[in-house]
Protein backbone atom coordinates (compact mmCIF):
# COMPACT_ATOMS: atom_id res chain seq x y z
CA UNK A 1 0.00 0.00 0.00
CA UNK A 2 3.05 2.84 0.59
CA UNK A 3 4.56 1.84 -2.92
CA UNK A 4 0.92 2.62 -4.40
CA UNK A 5 0.27 5.73 -2.43
CA UNK A 6 4.12 7.38 -3.65
CA UNK A 7 3.91 5.87 -6.92
CA UNK A 8 2.07 8.98 -7.76
CA UNK A 9 3.09 11.96 -7.18
CA UNK A 10 1.25 14.70 -4.76
CA UNK A 11 -0.78 16.65 -8.01
CA UNK A 12 -1.54 13.34 -9.29
CA UNK A 13 -3.31 12.20 -6.17
CA UNK A 14 -4.88 16.10 -6.04
CA UNK A 15 -5.79 16.01 -9.31
CA UNK A 16 -7.95 12.73 -8.72
CA UNK A 17 -8.93 13.37 -5.71
CA UNK A 18 -10.80 16.68 -7.03
CA UNK A 19 -11.87 14.94 -10.17
CA UNK A 20 -13.73 12.26 -8.10
CA UNK A 21 -15.12 15.39 -5.37
CA UNK A 22 -16.46 16.87 -8.50
CA UNK A 23 -17.91 13.90 -9.85
CA UNK A 24 -19.73 12.99 -6.88
CA UNK A 25 -20.87 16.18 -6.07
CA UNK A 26 -22.31 16.81 -9.43
CA UNK A 27 -24.20 13.29 -9.55
CA UNK A 28 -25.57 13.93 -5.31
CA UNK A 29 -26.87 17.47 -6.70
CA UNK A 30 -27.86 16.80 -10.40
CA UNK A 31 -28.20 13.18 -11.57
CA UNK A 32 -31.08 10.86 -10.69
CA UNK A 33 -29.24 8.48 -8.34
CA UNK A 34 -28.70 6.46 -11.65
CA UNK A 35 -25.85 4.15 -9.94
CA UNK A 36 -24.38 3.23 -13.51
CA UNK A 37 -23.56 7.11 -14.57
CA UNK A 38 -21.33 7.57 -11.31
CA UNK A 39 -19.89 4.13 -11.77
CA UNK A 40 -18.58 4.91 -15.07
CA UNK A 41 -17.33 8.22 -14.30
CA UNK A 42 -15.33 7.09 -11.24
CA UNK A 43 -13.90 4.46 -13.52
CA UNK A 44 -13.26 6.76 -16.64
CA UNK A 45 -11.27 9.02 -14.41
CA UNK A 46 -9.60 6.55 -12.50
CA UNK A 47 -8.30 5.26 -15.76
CA UNK A 48 -6.95 8.82 -16.87
CA UNK A 49 -4.57 8.97 -14.10
CA UNK A 50 -2.97 5.58 -14.76
CA UNK A 51 -2.94 6.41 -18.51
CA UNK A 52 -1.34 9.55 -17.47
CA UNK A 53 1.70 7.58 -16.73
CA UNK A 54 2.05 5.23 -19.26
CA UNK A 55 0.56 2.24 -17.09
CA UNK A 56 -1.52 -0.22 -18.71
CA UNK A 57 -3.88 -0.42 -15.99
CA UNK A 58 -5.38 2.22 -17.34
CA UNK A 59 -5.90 0.68 -20.91
CA UNK A 60 -7.81 -1.84 -18.64
CA UNK A 61 -10.32 0.38 -16.79
CA UNK A 62 -10.96 2.21 -20.22
CA UNK A 63 -12.14 -0.75 -21.58
CA UNK A 64 -14.79 -1.16 -18.42
CA UNK A 65 -15.47 2.39 -19.13
CA UNK A 66 -16.37 2.42 -22.34
CA UNK A 67 -18.82 -0.74 -22.01
CA UNK A 68 -20.26 1.67 -19.44
CA UNK A 69 -20.65 4.89 -20.83
CA UNK A 70 -21.98 2.91 -24.42
CA UNK A 71 -24.73 1.74 -22.30
CA UNK A 72 -25.24 5.36 -20.82
CA UNK A 73 -25.31 6.90 -24.25
CA UNK A 74 -28.01 4.52 -25.08
CA UNK A 75 -30.78 6.13 -22.88
CA UNK A 76 -30.89 8.97 -24.41
CA UNK A 77 -30.38 7.82 -28.13
CA UNK A 78 -26.76 8.75 -28.69
CA UNK A 79 -26.12 6.08 -30.78
CA UNK A 80 -23.11 7.44 -31.82
CA UNK A 81 -21.61 7.69 -28.76
CA UNK A 82 -23.00 4.06 -28.00
CA UNK A 83 -21.29 2.64 -31.22
CA UNK A 84 -18.24 4.17 -31.18
CA UNK A 85 -17.79 3.43 -27.59
CA UNK A 86 -19.01 -0.17 -27.24
CA UNK A 87 -17.68 -0.89 -31.30
CA UNK A 88 -14.74 0.63 -31.18
CA UNK A 89 -13.22 2.26 -27.47
CA UNK A 90 -13.78 -0.34 -26.06
CA UNK A 91 -12.19 -2.83 -28.59
CA UNK A 92 -9.16 -0.44 -29.21
CA UNK A 93 -8.85 -0.21 -25.91
CA UNK A 94 -8.20 -3.56 -25.12
CA UNK A 95 -5.93 -3.56 -28.43
CA UNK A 96 -3.84 -0.75 -26.91
CA UNK A 97 -3.55 -2.97 -23.34
CA UNK A 98 -2.27 -5.65 -25.23
CA UNK A 99 0.26 -3.41 -27.33
CA UNK A 100 1.39 -1.64 -24.47
CA UNK A 101 2.24 -4.56 -22.39
CA UNK A 102 4.32 -5.72 -24.93
CA UNK A 103 6.18 -2.04 -25.14
CA UNK A 104 7.23 -1.79 -21.83
CA UNK A 105 10.12 0.81 -21.08
CA UNK A 106 13.62 -0.63 -20.07
CA UNK A 107 11.17 -4.14 -18.96
CA UNK A 108 9.14 -1.82 -16.37
CA UNK A 109 5.53 -2.93 -17.41
CA UNK A 110 4.00 -0.02 -15.59
CA UNK A 111 5.13 2.18 -18.04
CA UNK A 112 4.91 2.02 -21.55
CA UNK A 113 7.99 3.10 -24.61
CA UNK A 114 6.66 6.41 -25.80
CA UNK A 115 6.77 6.42 -29.38
CA UNK A 116 7.99 8.50 -32.11
CA UNK A 117 5.41 9.06 -35.18
CA UNK A 118 6.50 10.47 -38.25
CA UNK A 119 4.44 12.80 -39.79
CA UNK A 120 3.51 10.47 -42.66
CA UNK A 121 1.49 8.40 -40.10
CA UNK A 122 -0.28 10.92 -38.65
CA UNK A 123 -1.23 11.64 -42.23
CA UNK A 124 -2.26 8.61 -42.98
CA UNK A 125 -4.27 8.48 -39.44
CA UNK A 126 -6.13 11.30 -40.29
CA UNK A 127 -7.26 10.04 -43.78
CA UNK A 128 -8.43 6.52 -41.89
CA UNK A 129 -10.51 8.80 -39.74
CA UNK A 130 -12.05 11.04 -42.36
CA UNK A 131 -13.11 7.55 -44.00
CA UNK A 132 -14.44 6.06 -40.86
CA UNK A 133 -16.50 9.58 -39.90
CA UNK A 134 -17.93 9.79 -43.41
CA UNK A 135 -19.31 6.52 -43.31
CA UNK A 136 -20.42 6.25 -39.52
CA UNK A 137 -22.53 10.07 -40.88
CA UNK A 138 -24.45 7.64 -42.69
CA UNK A 139 -24.77 4.92 -40.35
CA UNK A 140 -25.98 8.10 -37.24
CA UNK A 141 -28.30 9.53 -39.63
CA UNK A 142 -30.02 5.81 -40.68
CA UNK A 143 -30.29 5.72 -36.82
CA UNK A 144 -31.89 8.89 -36.29
CA UNK A 145 -28.97 10.00 -33.66
CA UNK A 146 -30.29 12.80 -31.91
CA UNK A 147 -27.25 16.02 -32.40
CA UNK A 148 -26.37 14.02 -35.22
CA UNK A 149 -23.18 16.97 -35.90
CA UNK A 150 -21.77 17.23 -32.70
CA UNK A 151 -22.25 13.31 -32.27
CA UNK A 152 -20.37 12.95 -35.85
CA UNK A 153 -17.45 15.12 -34.43
CA UNK A 154 -17.37 12.98 -31.65
CA UNK A 155 -16.25 9.81 -33.61
CA UNK A 156 -13.91 11.59 -35.61
CA UNK A 157 -12.00 12.45 -32.20
CA UNK A 158 -12.40 9.83 -30.52
CA UNK A 159 -11.35 7.15 -33.64
CA UNK A 160 -7.86 9.24 -33.68
CA UNK A 161 -7.46 9.02 -29.98
CA UNK A 162 -7.84 5.52 -30.27
CA UNK A 163 -5.42 5.43 -33.16
CA UNK A 164 -2.86 7.16 -31.26
CA UNK A 165 -2.77 5.39 -28.19
CA UNK A 166 -2.37 2.16 -29.27
CA UNK A 167 0.61 3.51 -31.54
CA UNK A 168 1.83 5.09 -28.52
CA UNK A 169 1.89 8.86 -29.20
CA UNK A 170 1.50 11.80 -26.95
CA UNK A 171 -0.55 13.30 -29.25
CA UNK A 172 -3.35 10.70 -28.07
CA UNK A 173 -4.26 12.50 -24.70
CA UNK A 174 -4.90 16.29 -27.21
CA UNK A 175 -6.72 14.08 -29.30
CA UNK A 176 -9.19 12.76 -26.30
CA UNK A 177 -9.06 16.71 -24.80
CA UNK A 178 -10.76 17.69 -28.02
CA UNK A 179 -13.08 14.55 -27.96
CA UNK A 180 -13.96 15.81 -24.46
CA UNK A 181 -14.90 19.14 -25.79
CA UNK A 182 -17.26 17.64 -28.07
CA UNK A 183 -18.74 15.20 -25.38
CA UNK A 184 -19.56 18.74 -22.52
CA UNK A 185 -21.43 19.68 -26.07
CA UNK A 186 -23.62 16.66 -26.54
CA UNK A 187 -24.66 16.49 -22.96
CA UNK A 188 -25.29 20.24 -22.31
CA UNK A 189 -27.41 19.43 -25.08
CA UNK A 190 -28.80 16.47 -23.09
CA UNK A 191 -28.83 18.50 -20.40
CA UNK A 192 -31.52 21.13 -21.36
CA UNK A 193 -34.13 18.54 -21.58
CA UNK A 194 -32.64 16.18 -18.45
CA UNK A 195 -31.03 18.42 -15.68
CA UNK A 196 -29.60 14.90 -14.42
CA UNK A 197 -27.27 14.54 -17.41
CA UNK A 198 -25.45 17.84 -16.05
CA UNK A 199 -23.56 15.45 -14.12
CA UNK A 200 -22.08 13.90 -16.95
CA UNK A 201 -21.10 17.34 -18.55
CA UNK A 202 -18.86 17.71 -14.97
CA UNK A 203 -17.79 14.46 -15.66
CA UNK A 204 -16.03 15.15 -18.86
CA UNK A 205 -15.28 18.15 -17.56
CA UNK A 206 -12.92 16.56 -15.35
CA UNK A 207 -11.48 14.21 -18.13
CA UNK A 208 -10.94 17.22 -19.66
CA UNK A 209 -8.48 18.52 -17.38
CA UNK A 210 -7.18 15.10 -16.68
CA UNK A 211 -6.74 14.21 -20.53
CA UNK A 212 -4.47 17.80 -20.79
CA UNK A 213 -2.06 16.56 -17.71
CA UNK A 214 -1.94 13.36 -19.06
CA UNK A 215 -0.46 15.21 -22.47
CA UNK A 216 1.98 17.43 -20.58
CA UNK A 217 3.39 14.46 -18.20
CA UNK A 218 3.65 11.87 -21.96
CA UNK A 219 6.04 14.73 -23.14
CA UNK A 220 7.91 14.92 -19.81
CA UNK A 221 8.05 11.26 -20.12
CA UNK A 222 8.87 11.55 -23.69
CA UNK A 223 11.96 13.51 -22.58
CA UNK A 224 13.21 11.27 -19.74
CA UNK A 225 12.90 8.02 -21.87
CA UNK A 226 15.41 9.83 -24.62
CA UNK A 227 18.28 10.48 -21.99
CA UNK A 228 20.43 8.10 -22.02
CA UNK A 229 20.96 6.57 -18.50
CA UNK A 230 23.72 7.27 -16.20
CA UNK A 231 26.99 4.90 -16.18
CA UNK A 232 27.57 3.75 -13.05
CA UNK A 233 30.61 5.25 -10.50
CA UNK A 234 33.60 3.89 -11.14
Amino acid sequence: MKRFFYYFTVAEWLLWTCSVALIVTSYCIFDDKDPLTLAASLVGVTSLIFIAKGNPIGQALMLAFGVLYAIISYTFAYYGEMITYAGMTAPLAAFALITWLRHPYRGNRGQVQVARLRAREYLLWALVTAAVTFAFYWILRAFHTANLLPSTISVATSFFACCLTFRRSPYFALAYAANDLVLIVLWILAAREEIGYLSVVLCFAAFLVNDLYGFFNWMRMRRAQSTPPALPQS
